[in-house]
């Protein structure tokens, strides 16, 4: 399962997305009050085509892609220093991406805790935060290595730590760095949040959604674009009142908004796109599921991601693209048009592949 974490200062409307995403219902001032715990949930991601495979097959089980969403407390300037703040970041270090809101909404019963609308600054301030948590893990390191005895290994670990430090002293993120292949295995056991790919969703009000714009809007593109963190955006607080709607009615106000999407499979795929993600379908009487893999990834290691048995004993993996299936309206039409394909164990798997992997054990 994808796992991110969610991060950005308080009043930012994290809680609002978190329960948008995952269809949770924490209570959105729990921070304001002094709360200082992180809040995990699991958003399951919407798929047209596993909705598919689950009304031609009727399965007893359909099992849809799904993302661990843990939202921490805001962050604030200094905040990094505190052990309350160190132990809650330490929760998030074991994520796959981080996803940071920004408030680009005005609202005068939620002041912003810098009193003003600015996500190129906010952005900012978070970023250094999670710098300055990351400077910290190093330093303490550093110096353990320095008072014990080194052998050569140690040696090596130092002069690459020495250099992340020197970087994030000159306010680099660790993922700008130059470091080699090598040089970055060093730093695997320490899974520094700067290291972690990013995402950005600005959170914004519905005057601001229906006209596109925002404060900041063009310098914050600037700046996610300079970096290379995809940037969404998202009308926490209208979403989740849609998503609050009877199914038949959401798609009426969602178009209403210029929305063709939800928010979860905006990100989803946002978030696919950027960490090199795809999924492939399995599809039976049993069960139709979503497999999360990445892309590059062969038949037989796709195989193994069920169970070690079917990629151990791999004979062929049967193979139709899913757009393939939908126009011909059945597995047997499909098999008549010779859409079915008959693949090796090295073949590299698409995104959409619905696959029966053929194995004897």
């Amino acid at each position: 399962m994808l796992r991110t974490g969610l991060v950005g200062l308080p009043t930012v409307g994290k809680t609002t997305i978190f329960n948008l995403l995952t269809n949770e219902h924490r209570q959105t001032s729990g921070f304001q009050s002094g709360k200082a715990e992180s809040q995990v949930g699991i958003a399951r991601i919407p798929d047209r085509r596993v909705d598919f495979l689950s009304d031609l097959h009727r399965p007893r089980k359909t099992t849809y892609a799904q993302i661990e969403f843990t939202e921490v407390p805001g962050l604030y300037p200094g905040s990094s220093q505190h052990a309350s703040t160190t132990a809650f970041l330490a929760g998030i270090r074991d994520v796959d991406a981080l996803v940071q809101v920004l408030r680009a909404f005005a609202n005068p019963s939620v002041p912003h805790p810098t009193t003003t609308v600015d996500p190129v600054r906010d952005l900012e301030t978070v970023n250094l935060e999670l710098l300055l948590a990351d400077l910290g893990v190093l330093e303490n390191r550093i110096v353990r290595i320095q008072g014990g005895k080194r052998q050569k290994e140690q040696e090596e670990e130092l002069a690459v730590l020495e250099r992340c430090r020197a970087g994030l002293e000159e306010g680099l993120p660790i993922h700008r760095l130059p470091l080699s292949a090598e040089e970055g295995r060093w730093l695997k056991n320490y899974a520094f949040l700067t290291e972690k790919p990013m995402l950005l969703v600005v959170n914004v009000d519905e005057d601001e959604l229906r006209r596109g714009d925002y404060p900041g809007r063009s310098d914050l593109e600037l700046t996610a674009g300079e970096k290379g963190f995809p940037l969404l955006t998202i009308c926490g607080q209208v979403e989740m009142e849609i998503i609050q709607l009877p199914p038949e009615d959401r798609g009426v106000f969602m178009a209403d908004l210029g929305l063709s999407e939800s928010g979860i499979e905006r990100l989803a795929s946002a978030t696919y796109a950027y960490l090199g993600l795809l999924s492939f379908l399995t599809a039976g009487e049993d069960e139709v599921k979503a497999w999360t893999i990445r892309r590059g990834t062969t038949a037989r290691e796709a195989a193994g991601k069920i169970h070690s048995d079917i990629a151990r004993g791999f004979i062929r993996a049967e193979t139709i693209a899913f757009e393939d299936l939908r126009r011909a309206g059945s597995v047997a039409r499909a098999r008549d048009l010779g859409l079915l394909r008959l693949e090796g164990k090295e073949y590299l798997v698409q995104d959409g592949d619905i696959i029966n992997f053929r194995f004897n054990v």
